[in-house]
């Protein structure tokens, strides 16, 4: 999942307006930067099946960036650097840190719902979980598409963006709907793990920062907050 990220994103901005959209995305996104991370370190791996070309899914041995127990501490580690480089009040700086937690942590819980049963709740000898909606592609997708459309009305809705900005975003939205479902169906497979590590870290990188410049509000509007908050 990766456009479905995206869209909770959006949702939870706007619950708070005056993080920058661009930082929860990335924050969505951050226990798949882990992932690529640590199969390029060789501490996880990804391995791309014989039968990838009809099913599009990698299988996954990933407990330190995917496991339950390894995602609440990187949630809780993200809050908490959210809360400490905010120089704002310590209401406001416990908001953003929530917020942010609340976006990584989210991650989990979209993943749980379309992989396979390949989620540890531990270690990697744990308990693994997953609900497999990848099984059922069309429908995951169906659901994929609702979280991200949903979560960009939410967004643009609840914001005070000019007409270009919306427009853009909504592009953007419109693209990675299309890519998710290009990846997902007819994509041909990807050369190595490491490839698709590479690839998808750039994706990320370019996604997160495209959001946060094409919803940046108007500065008037939250006086004394960092430039790469709003």
């Amino acid at each position: 999942m990766f456009a479905g990220h995206v869209g909770a994103a959006l949702a939870i901005g706007r619950a708070e307006r005056r993080v920058n959209v661009g930082v929860l995305v990335f924050a969505a996104l951050l226990l798949d930067v882990l992932l690529w991370l640590f199969i390029l370190l060789g501490w996880e791996s990804a391995t791309i099946p014989t039968d990838y070309a009809s099913t599009h899914q990698a299988h996954f041995v990933f407990p330190y960036s995917h496991g339950l127990l390894a995602t609440i501490a990187w949630s809780a580690f993200a809050g908490t650097a959210m809360f400490a480089l905010n120089p704002g009040s310590i209401e406001m700086r416990r908001r953003f840190g929530l917020v942010v937690a609340a976006a990584v942590f989210l991650h989990w819980l979209l993943d749980a719902l379309v992989h396979t049963q390949e989620l540890p709740l531990l270690g990697v000898a744990s308990t693994k979980v997953g609900l497999g909606l990848w099984q059922n592609m069309p429908v995951a997708l169906l659901v994929e598409g609702q979280v991200l459309v949903a979560g960009y009305w939410l967004f643009v809705s609840g914001r005070r963006l000019s007409k270009a900005r919306t427009v853009g975003l909504g592009v953007l939205t419109i693209l990675l709907l299309a890519f998710t479902v290009i990846g997902m169906t007819v994509a041909p497979p990807p050369p190595s793990a490491s490839a698709m590590a590479v690839s998808s870290l750039v994706a990320i990188i370019v996604v997160s920062a495209l959001v946060g410049w094409l919803a940046r509000a108007p500065r008037s509007g939250f006086q004394g907050s960092p430039t790469w908050l709003s």
